[in-house]
């Protein structure tokens, strides 16, 4: 049995020596050449040209006695999307919330065929207030003289001067109350007077809110 064992064993030896001997599969496996990537020609893309876009016409209804909301809405169903409005009283104030406002006149009157690029500016007072007859002009310093600024609002007063101009509004009234929402203000009064020359003073205005009387 012992003899057996050794026998077996002294095989296995050599059968494992025999197996190692042989070459790996790797080596008989021949190197592949490496090809080198072929170029292709670039190529030009034929430019492309597009016909500019035909500009669309339409009939401008009338706004007038509309709510503001109302006829930017029938305006947009048009192709009307520039749309700009503004305060008809010259207050300077922001149409916030359109459904608050109504349209007292229109830039390019109703009737007229214009492409829909035109953009439409809508004057508004708000719904409790009357529609003027007609726009004032705003106040301007061109001529380098102090506008008459009395009636107007202290906002439209200020966008009228130089932005580097120093202001002052103080409530007419004497009761100090601070003037914050300069559109609500009137001016009654101003230092320097109508017509003076600007050169860069200091400008001081008496305001009272609007509805209340100047003392």
């Amino acid at each position: 049995m012992r003899t057996r064992i050794i026998t077996t064993a002294l095989l296995c030896t050599m059968l494992s020596g025999a197996v190692a001997c042989q070459p790996a599969d790797d080596a008989k496996t021949p190197a592949t050449s490496a090809t080198s990537p072929t170029t292709a020609a670039p190529t030009t893309a034929a430019p492309t040209t597009s016909m500019p876009a035909k500009s669309k016409k339409a009939t401008v209804p009338n706004f007038v006695g509309m709510g503001l909301q109302s006829a930017q809405d029938a305006a947009q169903e048009l192709g009307f999307y520039g749309l700009t409005s503004h305060d008809a009283l010259g207050r300077g104030r922001m149409q916030a919330l359109d459904r608050n406002w109504k349209v007292c006149n229109q830039s390019v009157p109703a009737g007229t065929t214009a492409a829909t690029s035109t953009t439409l500016d809508l004057g508004a007072v708000k719904l409790e207030e009357t529609c003027p007859a007609k726009e004032g002009e705003a106040p301007s310093t061109a001529g380098g003289k102090m506008p008459d600024f009395t009636g107007k609002s202290m906002k439209a007063a200020r966008a009228a001067l130089d932005s580097s101009t120093s202001i002052t509004a103080t409530d007419a009234t004497m009761d100090g109350r601070m003037v914050l929402m300069e559109s609500n203000w009137q001016v009654c009064g101003q230092t320097p007077s109508p017509g003076t020359a600007l050169n860069g003073q200091p400008v001081e205005f008496m305001v009272v809110k609007f509805g209340e009387d100047c003392p």
